[in-house]
This record gives C-alpha cells, sequence and structure tokens, in this order.
C-alpha cells in the first residue's frame, strides 16, 4: 500500500508575535492546496531583545493558540527552531535537515526566494494582508507605547498569552534599553 504524502509548504519566520497576517497566508496556503505548513522559526536562540522579545517556545505556543483560536486542525501545522544563519544556499540544506519534507517555501523576502529556488525548491510570493497592521514590527511598537490595539493583529488567545507571560513588560523593557 503506498500512502499518499501530504502536501507540504515551509513558512520560514521569526513569528515576534505570531500574528493574524500569518494566519492569512496559512489559510492561503490551504485554499492553494496545500495540507500541511511546516512553521520554521527562526533565530531561535535570541530573545528578550526588542526585535526578538519571545523564546521559541512562547512562539510555538502562539502558533498553536492562534490555530485554535481560529479551528484549524493542529495536525495542519508541523513546528520546528531554527537558530540565526547566515543567508547563503548551504544555509537552505541546512534549513531543509531540520523540517520534513517539504514541497515549496513560501516567501517575500527576495534574498530567501533566491536562495531556495538556487537549490531548487519551489518558491511560492504569498499576497499582502494588511501589512500595515499585521507585522511584527508594528505590533511590537504598538505594545511598547501602550496601544491596546495591537491585541487586534493577534488572535484572543496569544493576546491573553503574550499578557500572561509578560510579554507587554518584556517589550517595553528592551525597548526602553535599545
Amino acid at each position: 500500500m503506498v500512502v499518499e504524502r501530504p502536501r507540504r509548504a515551509l513558512l520560514f519566520g521569526r513569528f515576534q508575535p505570531f500574528h493574524r497576517g500569518h494566519l492569512a497566508i496559512t489559510r492561503w496556503a490551504f485554499e492553494i492546496g496545500f495540507d500541511e505548513i511546516v512553521f520554521l522559526v527562526g533565530m531561535a536562540s535570541e530573545n528578550y531583545t526588542p526585535r526578538n522579545p519571545f523564546t521559541a517556545g512562547e512562539r510555538i505556543e502562539m502558533i498553536r493558540l492562534s490555530f485554535k483560536d481560529e479551528g484549524i486542525p493542529l495536525d495542519k501545522a508541523i513546528t520546528a527552531t531554527i537558530t540565526t544563519l547566515e543567508t547563503s544556499i548551504g544555509s537552505v540544506y541546512y534549513v531543509l535537515s531540520y523540517v520534513p519534507r517539504v514541497e515549496a517555501i513560501l516567501t517575500r523576502n527576495p534574498v530567501i526566494a533566491k536562495i531556495f529556488m538556487d537549490a531548487g525548491i519551489k518558491t511560492i510570493q504569498p499576497p499582502i494582508f494588511n501589512r500595515e497592521e499585521w507585522r511584527g514590527e508594528v505590533i511590537r511598537a504598538k505594545i511598547a507605547r501602550g496601544d491596546e490595539s495591537w491585541k487586534k493583529a493577534v488572535t484572543p488567545s496569544t493576546a491573553e498569552f503574550i499578557e500572561e507571560i509578560g510579554g507587554v513588560e518584556r517589550i517595553r523593557w528592551s525597548s526602553s534599553r535599545d
């Protein structure tokens, strides 16, 4: 009996935090025919900084909470982590050794797209989804200045989780030290 392999796409990001833009890309990927998304949490070794305030484990938890909030089955997400890498063709093979087999990478980053294409991996550029509001940098800036509207950019459980782990205070603290 031959078991058909699920169609998987790789979504590589820092997810600082995991937000509605990431969810929109995920839903779009399912709509175009992928069965599973491999979320590769990058810069997993950096946390408690203004640019990377959350730990790798916290970011994975945000992905799971967001899936639950949106009613997406958790078996459609695979998570992995990777430390900070130099961008090179060699890093593609290193990345691929950390994740299950994927059919394509979803990225809007032209450098990442080029090195994956050069390594023979199909590269798909997802559409832009409300980038003015759903962007980690914007969300972290709102949190740092006390603008409660940041909560609209993440799912309710993710917002609650960020508050529960002291993420708001952490972002304000790390931003004030920058």
